[in-house]
């Protein structure tokens, strides 16, 4: 079938003046420029500069793809000039410029014309630097590829200063349509922040557009697998979840959802009405979905453009006055076509109840125009909008990506290698402010399918910022929770649904994210600059306020447990699963079973938790867990809004006042609207390490309510039901010494381990007077030597001399 083509095409030049209609938001203040005949440099804050020059003295006041605001406070700065040179100084930079004179100086004195220097150190930036020191920030797309990605530089620099370079991106002309500059000019942003990273990345949230946030159930767990599901296998495969009472949030559909192969057996990516007869009745299966609260994704590559079996075809060939049913060819660079899809074409789709597009185009570094516009257009257009906040799934088109969530990294291998590769790409796109990362949980394809790295991909995919299923065609995939053993599915079981418990709080850390640019996801090397060179370390990061320390190596078959390193920042940490404390600065050794995880919380931490029984619900839970570590006081402020409205929402803050065996949890409003949540709430506060207190009282506003309280383990729970939502609810718990002080001890661990090993129990018992015996460590190793009589085995022998080495080096 023959293709047909549409015009108008997007404008292939054109030179924008500061005289063109501007947003005033984009205009920069003229106290903070100072402009020659060809060159013009704006001292947007005292980190950030803008620097433009032309030959022909054009310069662009209008909105760009990457740049939305400009008209930033004034700030300090001083100007030192004459009829030849120009220095600005402030507190971060001091700038020298040769006027009139382009600022490329040259290969032999690059920094002839123009430097920045970084005011207190002996460096200095200069157009064309290098920034080897650049930390990196996104790649497009990883799609299966072995090797290292491609990374462009991110914002993050040991050297305290990083170039964003606006010069060749498309403009926004008066029309909103995208048209290109005329290549002739230099229009660059530098942030020159020193130690101060974070704040420039808010600055940079300021100059490009807040990040967006993601509905509530984005947070839960996704399922994807590029099989011919039928709507009813669809159904068993919810029905799989179900029996095991692990949430389900959001159910992606890849392309065989549309009609995926054609009469003369070639594949059919492009496609955008539900296949007949997978899909008798979408209408329906939405509806079912919707019940149980699933939301569905569907897949979107319209590259092959659009073919005559589509349901509105007739629609959008009408539109451009086509009769003949040929292939109407797609162009991402036509946004008449593009208006033409999303009106005829997806709305339909979002009608019927579709709740979000995953914009599934391939493309490379030197072809991302077409993704890019297709990104911003579904992300912004109102026929893809199925309720107060808009979703896409996308790979990355390098401009601007915190705009547009959630970035996909394309199909990944199934291995180690890949296991590996996934905190540092976290890592690296917190340097240019992407948080919404999300890859295939255990891989997408290839490589071997191993129970240990299934499991400890969904522990990270647990404490990453996105928890995404996709498994291709093939029947030895093993992606599916049910298909592993009942030890394994248990652990799988337990951390999806703590994951799916945990939405409450990335939720709230989400908005702040979008709101105040605080990081999600924020690597420990921000903190700790040589974690960065250490390859046992450099992979930590934080998560909200959780420490994440990702165990990505196998671990020793003979105690069963991988053996990792990790650090503690600075001050008091406790495991999140067992409580165990951790004095930090410092570094340490320990032994992970298959249902254990490195992740810690500060002294002080509120974690609050989903305590509520409805399957598969993201929405504001009626029932809070609040975890509550203790040592310091602290307060959490939990964010909720009411159908992703943040005009209609509530911010409920949660006080934590310590006292050594003294404490007090206030929950009380904030600001927002009644009726974001339910009128009452149950409520359960867990007090880690801590024993039952003997006092216990508890007030809503002015009148004392009953409580249950009770030991569970090493926590100390307090249970109040029916509390109302709106008022202050105040609990106070008194004792004597309540506070447990379980330190972790590497003794315990290896306890731990000789309890587990297949050896005679009579012997371990020698081993234990030996390993935990006031004896020297030399005369420990002697000592374990001599067991080679009661036929301990050599491998056994190893292991102990091996475990004697970490008691002496903790």
């Amino acid at each position: 079938m023959q293709e047909s083509t549409i015009n108008p095409k997007v404008e292939d030049s054109i030179a924008q003046t500061e005289t063109s209609k501007t947003d005033n938001s984009l205009l920069t203040n003229k106290e903070l420029i100072v402009r020659g005949k060809n060159y013009r440099i704006s001292v947007l804050s005292e980190r950030l500069l803008r620097l433009e020059y032309h030959p022909e003295g054009i310069f662009c006041d209008s909105e760009t793809q990457l740049v939305q605001f400009r008209n930033f406070p004034k700030s300090d700065f001083q100007i030192t000039q004459d009829n030849r040179f120009l220095v600005i100084k402030t507190k971060y930079f001091t700038l020298s410029y040769t006027k009139e004179k382009n600022f490329d100086g040259g290969k032999l004195m690059p920094m002839a014309n123009l430097k920045v220097d970084l005011n207190g150190t002996d460096r200095s930036w200069y157009y064309r630097h290098p920034e080897v020191r650049n930390y990196k920030g996104e790649f497009v797309c990883l799609d299966g590829s072995d090797e290292d990605s491609k990374f462009r530089n991110g914002l993050y620099s040991v050297d305290g200063f990083a170039s964003l370079d606006d010069s060749n991106h498309y403009l926004y002309d008066e029309k909103r349509n995208l048209v290109k500059r005329d290549g002739k000019g230099i229009d660059l942003y530098l942030f020159v922040y020193g130690n101060d990273f974070e704040v420039a990345l808010k600055e940079y949230f300021l100059l490009t557009g807040k990040p967006a946030m993601v509905p509530r159930y984005a947070l839960g767990n996704w399922w994807c697998r590029d099989l011919e599901y039928t709507q009813e296998d669809l159904l068993g495969v919810v029905s799989h979840f179900e029996k095991r009472e692990i949430p389900l949030a959001v159910l992606l559909l890849d392309y065989p959802w549309h009609l995926s192969k054609l009469t003369d057996g070639n594949t059919l990516f492009s496609g955008f009405s539900f296949h007949k007869t997978l899909f008798p009745n979408p209408n329906e299966f939405i509806t079912q979905l919707h019940e149980k609260n699933i939301r569905l994704g569907v897949q979107f590559n319209p590259t092959q453009g659009i073919y005559s079996h589509e349901d509105h075809y007739v629609d959008i060939a009408s539109y451009f006055r086509i009769t003949d049913n040929k292939i109407i060819a797609f162009d991402p660079l036509n946004p008449v076509l593009l208006e033409a899809i999303y009106r005829f074409l997806i709305s339909p789709l979002t009608k019927m109840g579709v709740d979000f597009i995953w914009n599934d185009i391939k493309t490379n570094e030197t072809n991302l125009d077409g993704l890019w516009m297709l990104n911003q257009s579904l992300h912004s257009s109102p026929y893809t909008n199925t309720g107060n906040r808009n979703l896409i799934l996308a790979r990355n088109a390098l401009l601007a990506t915190h705009r547009y969530p959630i970035t996909y990294t394309g199909r990944t291998l199934v291995g180690w290698d890949m296991l590996k590769k996934i905190p540092l790409l976290n890592q690296q796109a917190s340097n240019i402010g992407v948080n919404w990362i999300s890859t295939d949980v255990a891989g997408n394809y290839g490589g071997i399918e191993e129970e240990e790295l299934y499991v400890r991909s969904i522990e990270l995919a647990t404490f990453s910022p996105i928890l995404r299923f996709h498994a291709p065609r093939g029947r030895y995939y093993r992606k599916e929770p049910w298909r592993w053993n009942a030890r394994t599915l248990e652990v799988i079981d337990n951390y999806l649904i703590l994951r799916h418990r945990l939405i409450p709080y990335l939720y709230a850390k989400g908005y702040y994210y979008h709101k105040d640019g605080e990081l999600l996801l924020k690597p420990l090397y921000y903190q700790y600059p040589w974690i960065y060179d250490d390859h046992n370390y450099k992979n930590e990061y934080y998560l909200g306020d959780m420490l994440i320390s990702p165990i990505l190596t196998k671990k020793d078959v003979l105690i069963n447990r991988t053996i990792h390193k990790f650090f503690i920042p600075e001050g008091i940490w406790y495991d999140f699963k067992t409580g165990k404390k951790f004095p930090g600065n410092k570094e340490y050794i320990s032994f992970f079973r298959d249902e254990d995880y490195p992740v810690f919380v500060k002294r002080g931490a509120i974690i609050p938790l989903n305590d509520t029984r409805q399957p598969n619900f993201t929405g504001n839970p009626d029932s809070l867990e609040i975890q509550v570590f203790p040592g310091e006081s602290n307060t959490f402020n939990l964010y909720e809004d009411k159908e992703d409205d943040e005009n209609n929402h509530l911010i409920t803050q949660i006080d934590y006042n310590y006292l050594p065996s003294n404490y007090t949890i206030i929950i009380r409003t904030l600001e927002g609207n009644r009726g974001v949540v339910d009128d009452y709430r149950n409520y359960k506060i867990r007090f880690r390490n801590t024993k039952r207190a003997d006092n216990v009282i508890a007030y809503f506003n002015d009148t004392q309510i009953k409580t249950i309280s009770y030991v569970d383990d090493a926590d100390f729970i307090v249970e109040a039901e029916h509390v109302p939502s709106i008022g202050q609810f105040t609990l106070n718990c008194k004792g004597k010494d309540i506070e447990i002080d379980a330190i972790r001890l590497i003794n315990d661990d290896i306890d731990s381990i000789l309890l587990d090993l297949p050896i005679n129990t009579v012997l371990k018992e020698k081993i234990s007077s030996i390993m935990f015996s006031e004896l020297p460590i030399k005369r420990k190793r002697i000592e374990v030597r001599k067991l080679r009589k009661y036929n301990l085995g050599r491998e056994y022998i190893k292991l102990f001399l091996k475990l004697l080495e970490y008691i002496g080096t903790i």
